[in-house]
Protein backbone atom coordinates (compact mmCIF):
# COMPACT_ATOMS: atom_id res chain seq x y z
CA UNK A 1 0.00 0.00 0.00
CA UNK A 2 2.61 2.65 -0.93
CA UNK A 3 1.56 3.91 -4.16
CA UNK A 4 -1.38 6.01 -5.21
CA UNK A 5 -4.13 5.19 -7.78
CA UNK A 6 -4.67 7.66 -10.59
CA UNK A 7 -7.96 10.16 -10.22
CA UNK A 8 -8.71 10.76 -13.44
CA UNK A 9 -9.02 9.53 -17.68
CA UNK A 10 -5.84 9.29 -19.46
CA UNK A 11 -6.42 11.59 -22.61
CA UNK A 12 -7.20 8.64 -24.87
CA UNK A 13 -9.94 7.52 -22.92
CA UNK A 14 -11.09 10.84 -22.46
CA UNK A 15 -10.69 12.19 -25.58
CA UNK A 16 -7.58 10.50 -23.78
CA UNK A 17 10.06 12.46 -9.86
CA UNK A 18 11.79 13.36 -7.68
CA UNK A 19 12.02 17.04 -7.42
CA UNK A 20 14.28 16.62 -10.66
CA UNK A 21 11.66 15.82 -12.39
CA UNK A 22 11.01 17.41 -15.56
CA UNK A 23 8.66 20.37 -14.97
CA UNK A 24 5.64 20.32 -17.95
CA UNK A 25 5.03 23.91 -18.59
CA UNK A 26 1.67 25.45 -19.82
CA UNK A 27 1.14 27.12 -23.23
CA UNK A 28 1.06 30.26 -20.89
CA UNK A 29 4.72 29.57 -19.90
CA UNK A 30 3.27 28.78 -16.70
CA UNK A 31 5.19 25.98 -14.01
CA UNK A 32 2.51 23.52 -14.64
CA UNK A 33 2.64 20.29 -12.37
CA UNK A 34 5.55 17.99 -12.06
CA UNK A 35 5.81 14.41 -11.24
CA UNK A 36 6.29 13.18 -7.97
CA UNK A 37 8.35 10.14 -8.94
CA UNK A 38 9.07 7.65 -5.90
CA UNK A 39 12.52 5.45 -6.20
CA UNK A 40 11.85 1.76 -8.10
CA UNK A 41 13.40 -1.21 -7.82
CA UNK A 42 16.49 -2.32 -9.53
CA UNK A 43 15.67 -4.36 -12.27
CA UNK A 44 17.18 -7.88 -12.35
CA UNK A 45 18.94 -9.07 -16.25
CA UNK A 46 16.16 -11.26 -16.53
CA UNK A 47 13.45 -8.38 -16.03
CA UNK A 48 15.07 -5.97 -18.49
CA UNK A 49 13.10 -5.57 -21.56
CA UNK A 50 14.94 -5.91 -25.23
CA UNK A 51 15.04 -2.48 -26.56
CA UNK A 52 13.26 -2.05 -29.73
CA UNK A 53 9.84 -0.32 -31.57
CA UNK A 54 7.05 0.64 -29.55
CA UNK A 55 3.26 0.68 -30.48
CA UNK A 56 0.58 3.42 -28.75
CA UNK A 57 -3.09 0.93 -28.49
CA UNK A 58 -5.71 1.15 -28.72
CA UNK A 59 -5.76 4.44 -30.72
CA UNK A 60 -2.26 6.24 -31.30
CA UNK A 61 -3.29 9.45 -30.09
CA UNK A 62 -0.95 11.93 -31.62
CA UNK A 63 0.35 13.36 -28.03
CA UNK A 64 1.71 9.97 -26.87
CA UNK A 65 2.89 8.92 -30.23
CA UNK A 66 4.95 11.97 -30.00
CA UNK A 67 6.22 11.22 -26.53
CA UNK A 68 7.44 7.75 -28.19
CA UNK A 69 9.15 9.13 -30.56
CA UNK A 70 10.74 12.24 -28.71
CA UNK A 71 11.90 9.15 -26.05
CA UNK A 72 13.90 7.96 -29.17
CA UNK A 73 11.86 4.67 -30.10
CA UNK A 74 10.45 4.15 -33.85
CA UNK A 75 6.61 4.25 -33.55
CA UNK A 76 4.89 0.59 -35.53
CA UNK A 77 1.70 -0.56 -35.96
CA UNK A 78 0.76 -3.47 -33.19
CA UNK A 79 2.11 -6.53 -34.62
CA UNK A 80 5.13 -8.68 -34.49
CA UNK A 81 8.05 -6.02 -34.52
CA UNK A 82 6.52 -4.38 -31.24
CA UNK A 83 8.53 -5.21 -28.40
CA UNK A 84 7.12 -2.22 -26.40
CA UNK A 85 3.30 -1.25 -26.07
CA UNK A 86 1.58 1.97 -24.35
CA UNK A 87 -1.83 0.94 -23.86
CA UNK A 88 -3.92 3.88 -23.66
CA UNK A 89 -7.43 2.64 -22.20
CA UNK A 90 -8.29 2.36 -18.95
CA UNK A 91 -11.47 0.85 -19.96
CA UNK A 92 -10.33 -2.02 -22.41
CA UNK A 93 -8.00 -4.65 -20.06
CA UNK A 94 -9.87 -7.25 -22.38
CA UNK A 95 -8.39 -5.70 -24.99
CA UNK A 96 -4.94 -5.62 -23.68
CA UNK A 97 -5.19 -8.76 -22.86
CA UNK A 98 -5.85 -9.88 -26.42
CA UNK A 99 -2.93 -8.02 -28.17
CA UNK A 100 -0.72 -9.54 -25.46
CA UNK A 101 -1.45 -12.81 -26.40
CA UNK A 102 -1.95 -12.06 -30.11
CA UNK A 103 1.96 -10.26 -29.91
CA UNK A 104 4.04 -12.57 -27.39
CA UNK A 105 6.80 -10.39 -28.35
CA UNK A 106 6.36 -7.51 -26.07
CA UNK A 107 8.34 -7.45 -22.99
CA UNK A 108 7.21 -3.77 -21.70
CA UNK A 109 3.74 -2.40 -21.57
CA UNK A 110 3.03 1.00 -20.13
CA UNK A 111 -0.10 1.29 -18.70
CA UNK A 112 -2.05 5.05 -18.45
CA UNK A 113 -2.70 5.58 -14.82
CA UNK A 114 -1.24 5.01 -11.28
CA UNK A 115 -3.97 2.41 -10.35
CA UNK A 116 -3.85 -0.80 -11.87
CA UNK A 117 -6.59 -2.19 -10.39
CA UNK A 118 -8.74 -2.39 -13.71
CA UNK A 119 -5.74 -4.55 -15.05
CA UNK A 120 -5.49 -6.70 -12.20
CA UNK A 121 -6.58 -10.14 -14.13
CA UNK A 122 -4.48 -9.48 -16.64
CA UNK A 123 -0.90 -8.73 -14.92
CA UNK A 124 -1.73 -11.23 -12.44
CA UNK A 125 -1.99 -13.81 -15.44
CA UNK A 126 1.52 -12.85 -16.21
CA UNK A 127 2.79 -12.90 -12.88
CA UNK A 128 5.37 -15.85 -12.74
CA UNK A 129 6.89 -14.41 -15.93
CA UNK A 130 10.17 -12.41 -15.92
CA UNK A 131 8.32 -10.49 -18.77
CA UNK A 132 6.15 -7.99 -19.65
CA UNK A 133 7.45 -5.37 -17.71
CA UNK A 134 4.89 -3.35 -16.32
CA UNK A 135 5.17 0.53 -15.90
CA UNK A 136 2.14 2.90 -14.35
CA UNK A 137 2.00 6.44 -14.12
CA UNK A 138 2.38 5.84 -10.36
CA UNK A 139 3.12 10.21 -9.16
CA UNK A 140 2.40 11.18 -12.82
CA UNK A 141 -0.37 12.81 -11.90
CA UNK A 142 0.23 13.32 -7.71
CA UNK A 143 0.17 16.89 -7.72
CA UNK A 144 -2.96 17.61 -9.56
CA UNK A 145 -4.40 14.81 -7.09
CA UNK A 146 -3.48 16.39 -4.19
CA UNK A 147 -4.12 19.74 -4.60
CA UNK A 148 -7.77 18.50 -5.08
CA UNK A 149 -7.27 16.82 -1.66
CA UNK A 150 -6.19 19.70 0.24
CA UNK A 151 -9.24 21.58 -1.54
CA UNK A 152 -11.20 18.91 -0.15
CA UNK A 153 -10.08 18.89 2.94
CA UNK A 154 -10.32 22.66 3.50
CA UNK A 155 -13.88 23.29 2.03
CA UNK A 156 -14.90 20.82 4.97
CA UNK A 157 -13.47 21.91 7.34
CA UNK A 158 -14.68 25.22 6.70
CA UNK A 159 -18.57 23.74 6.11
CA UNK A 160 -18.58 25.00 2.29
CA UNK A 161 -21.14 22.32 1.49
CA UNK A 162 -23.10 24.19 3.78
CA UNK A 163 -22.46 27.25 3.00
CA UNK A 164 -23.36 26.93 -0.93
CA UNK A 165 -26.13 24.99 0.03
CA UNK A 166 -27.51 28.21 1.82
CA UNK A 167 -30.68 30.01 0.72
CA UNK A 168 -30.72 32.51 3.57
CA UNK A 169 -27.84 34.10 6.18
CA UNK A 170 -26.88 31.54 8.36
CA UNK A 171 -26.47 33.12 11.88
CA UNK A 172 -24.51 30.19 13.86
CA UNK A 173 -20.96 30.53 13.62
CA UNK A 174 -19.20 27.42 12.43
CA UNK A 175 -16.12 26.24 11.19
CA UNK A 176 -12.67 24.51 11.78
CA UNK A 177 -8.99 26.02 11.23
CA UNK A 178 -6.28 23.17 9.27
CA UNK A 179 -3.83 25.02 11.49
CA UNK A 180 -1.68 22.64 14.02
CA UNK A 181 -4.22 19.36 12.97
CA UNK A 182 -3.52 16.11 13.20
CA UNK A 183 -3.53 14.90 9.08
CA UNK A 184 -3.10 10.46 9.06
CA UNK A 185 -2.58 9.67 5.62
CA UNK A 186 -3.14 6.04 4.22
CA UNK A 187 -0.34 5.69 1.64
CA UNK A 188 2.54 6.52 1.03
CA UNK A 189 3.47 7.11 -2.57
CA UNK A 190 3.09 10.52 -4.70
CA UNK A 191 -0.05 11.85 -3.63
CA UNK A 192 1.06 11.75 0.15
CA UNK A 193 4.57 13.08 -0.70
CA UNK A 194 3.09 15.79 -2.33
CA UNK A 195 0.07 16.36 -0.29
CA UNK A 196 2.55 16.66 2.73
CA UNK A 197 4.07 19.25 0.83
CA UNK A 198 0.97 21.47 0.00
CA UNK A 199 0.15 20.97 4.07
CA UNK A 200 3.89 22.06 5.55
CA UNK A 201 2.53 25.89 6.20
CA UNK A 202 -0.28 24.67 7.90
CA UNK A 203 2.05 23.07 10.79
CA UNK A 204 0.06 19.88 11.15
CA UNK A 205 1.02 16.93 12.32
CA UNK A 206 1.10 13.78 9.98
CA UNK A 207 0.96 10.16 10.61
CA UNK A 208 1.24 8.13 7.55
CA UNK A 209 0.14 4.46 7.23
CA UNK A 210 1.19 2.22 4.55
CA UNK A 211 2.10 -2.04 4.30
CA UNK A 212 5.21 -1.42 6.10
CA UNK A 213 6.76 1.07 9.05
CA UNK A 214 9.51 2.35 6.74
CA UNK A 215 9.64 5.87 7.76
CA UNK A 216 8.52 8.58 4.79
CA UNK A 217 10.67 11.09 5.40
CA UNK A 218 8.48 14.20 6.09
CA UNK A 219 5.99 12.19 8.03
CA UNK A 220 6.22 13.08 11.57
CA UNK A 221 5.62 9.25 12.08
CA UNK A 222 4.71 6.29 9.75
CA UNK A 223 2.71 3.34 11.29
CA UNK A 224 2.35 0.02 9.35
CA UNK A 225 -1.33 -0.37 8.23
CA UNK A 226 -1.75 -3.07 11.28
CA UNK A 227 -1.71 0.34 13.40
CA UNK A 228 -4.34 2.24 11.82
CA UNK A 229 -7.32 1.68 14.87
CA UNK A 230 -4.61 3.08 17.52
CA UNK A 231 -4.39 6.45 15.32
CA UNK A 232 -7.84 6.90 14.03
CA UNK A 233 -9.16 8.63 17.30
CA UNK A 234 -6.76 10.90 16.96
CA UNK A 235 -7.02 12.24 13.45
CA UNK A 236 -8.45 15.40 12.58
CA UNK A 237 -8.21 15.02 8.99
CA UNK A 238 -8.41 11.20 7.32
CA UNK A 239 -6.96 11.43 3.29
CA UNK A 240 -7.36 8.00 1.74
CA UNK A 241 -4.52 7.82 -0.68
CA UNK A 242 -3.93 3.98 -1.24
CA UNK A 243 -3.39 1.69 -4.09
CA UNK A 244 -6.72 -0.50 -4.80
CA UNK A 245 -5.65 -4.03 -4.23
CA UNK A 246 -7.76 -6.75 -2.06
CA UNK A 247 -5.74 -5.82 1.15
CA UNK A 248 -7.36 -2.13 0.99
CA UNK A 249 -10.90 -3.10 0.05
CA UNK A 250 -13.14 -2.09 2.60
CA UNK A 251 -10.21 -0.89 4.66
CA UNK A 252 -12.81 2.28 6.38
CA UNK A 253 -15.55 0.26 7.27
CA UNK A 254 -18.40 1.02 10.11
CA UNK A 255 -15.96 -0.40 12.87
CA UNK A 256 -13.12 2.23 11.76
CA UNK A 257 -15.44 5.38 11.02
CA UNK A 258 -17.06 5.41 14.42
CA UNK A 259 -13.15 5.45 15.48
CA UNK A 260 -12.81 8.48 14.65
CA UNK A 261 -13.49 11.87 16.48
CA UNK A 262 -16.94 13.73 15.67
CA UNK A 263 -14.91 16.44 14.57
CA UNK A 264 -12.95 14.64 12.07
CA UNK A 265 -12.75 15.18 8.46
CA UNK A 266 -12.31 12.12 5.92
CA UNK A 267 -11.32 12.53 2.05
CA UNK A 268 -11.16 9.64 -0.78
CA UNK A 269 -8.93 10.24 -3.63
CA UNK A 270 -7.53 6.82 -3.76
CA UNK A 271 -10.59 4.36 -4.91
CA UNK A 272 -13.92 3.64 -4.40
CA UNK A 273 -13.44 0.24 -2.73
CA UNK A 274 -11.74 1.79 0.18
CA UNK A 275 -14.97 2.93 1.94
CA UNK A 276 -17.81 1.51 2.66
CA UNK A 277 -20.09 3.70 0.94
CA UNK A 278 -23.21 3.00 3.07
CA UNK A 279 -21.61 3.42 6.53
CA UNK A 280 -19.90 6.27 5.40
CA UNK A 281 -23.38 7.78 4.78
CA UNK A 282 -24.98 6.46 7.92
CA UNK A 283 -21.72 8.69 9.82
CA UNK A 284 -22.42 11.54 8.20
CA UNK A 285 -26.51 11.55 8.89
CA UNK A 286 -25.90 10.67 12.31
CA UNK A 287 -23.09 13.79 12.64
CA UNK A 288 -20.59 11.28 13.54
CA UNK A 289 -18.02 12.95 11.14
CA UNK A 290 -17.91 16.55 10.53
CA UNK A 291 -17.74 15.92 6.95
CA UNK A 292 -16.17 13.76 4.51
CA UNK A 293 -15.10 14.38 0.75
CA UNK A 294 -15.08 12.13 -2.30
CA UNK A 295 -13.66 12.11 -5.67
CA UNK A 296 -14.21 8.52 -5.99
CA UNK A 297 -17.46 6.05 -4.93
CA UNK A 298 -18.53 2.66 -4.88
CA UNK A 299 -20.51 1.94 -7.02
CA UNK A 300 -18.99 4.43 -9.58
CA UNK A 301 -20.76 6.38 -11.03
CA UNK A 302 -22.68 7.50 -7.92
CA UNK A 303 -26.62 6.97 -9.24
CA UNK A 304 -28.93 9.81 -9.56
CA UNK A 305 -30.32 10.94 -6.04
CA UNK A 306 -27.52 8.48 -4.41
CA UNK A 307 -27.43 9.32 -0.52
CA UNK A 308 -24.30 11.03 -0.93
CA UNK A 309 -25.14 13.78 -3.27
CA UNK A 310 -28.11 15.45 -0.83
CA UNK A 311 -26.13 14.93 2.67
CA UNK A 312 -25.03 18.81 3.37
CA UNK A 313 -21.78 17.10 5.14
CA UNK A 314 -20.95 15.99 2.22
CA UNK A 315 -18.64 16.92 -0.98
CA UNK A 316 -19.10 14.47 -3.91
CA UNK A 317 -16.62 15.04 -7.52
CA UNK A 318 -17.25 12.87 -9.97
CA UNK A 319 -13.99 11.34 -10.40
CA UNK A 320 -12.04 14.40 -11.49
CA UNK A 321 -9.43 15.17 -8.93
CA UNK A 322 -7.47 15.55 -12.21
CA UNK A 323 -8.66 15.93 -15.52
CA UNK A 324 -7.51 15.03 -19.26
CA UNK A 325 -5.76 18.63 -19.81
CA UNK A 326 -4.36 17.98 -16.46
CA UNK A 327 -2.74 14.64 -17.13
CA UNK A 328 -1.95 14.40 -20.70
CA UNK A 329 1.26 15.98 -20.56
CA UNK A 330 2.36 13.96 -17.75
CA UNK A 331 1.57 11.35 -18.79
CA UNK A 332 3.45 12.11 -22.35
CA UNK A 333 6.31 12.96 -19.63
CA UNK A 334 5.95 9.18 -18.11
CA UNK A 335 6.16 7.74 -21.49
CA UNK A 336 9.00 9.60 -23.09
CA UNK A 337 10.78 9.17 -19.80
CA UNK A 338 10.07 4.96 -19.69
CA UNK A 339 10.58 4.89 -23.83
CA UNK A 340 14.56 6.25 -22.71
CA UNK A 341 14.41 3.65 -20.06
CA UNK A 342 13.53 1.15 -22.57
CA UNK A 343 16.22 1.55 -25.04
CA UNK A 344 18.83 1.44 -21.86
CA UNK A 345 19.43 5.16 -21.08
CA UNK A 346 17.90 5.27 -17.44
CA UNK A 347 15.77 3.33 -15.04
CA UNK A 348 12.03 2.80 -15.07
CA UNK A 349 9.25 4.81 -13.25
CA UNK A 350 6.64 3.79 -12.35
CA UNK A 351 7.52 -0.26 -12.14
CA UNK A 352 4.43 -2.67 -11.33
CA UNK A 353 4.70 -5.58 -8.96
CA UNK A 354 2.53 -8.16 -10.82
CA UNK A 355 2.26 -9.68 -7.50
CA UNK A 356 1.50 -6.82 -5.13
CA UNK A 357 -0.68 -5.12 -8.06
CA UNK A 358 0.44 -1.75 -8.02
Amino acid sequence: MTTEPASGPAAADAAPASADAAVVTSPGGARGHRAVVTPGPVLAPGRRPTPGAVSVAPRPTPVFVDAVRAGGADVVPLGPDTRGLVWLSYRDPDGLARALDENPGVEWVQLPYAGVDAFAEVIAARADRALPLWTSAKGAFAEPVAEHALMLVLSLLRVVPQRVRATSWATEQQGRSLYGRHVVVVGAGGIAIELMRLLAPFDVRVTIVRRSDEPVPGADRTLSVGRLDEVLPTADVLVLAAAATPGTAGLLDARRLALLPSTAVVVNVARGSLVDTDALVEAVRAERLWGAGVDVTTPEPLPDGHPLFGEPRVIVTPHQADTPEMTAPLLAERIRHNVRAFLGDGDFVGVVDPHDGY
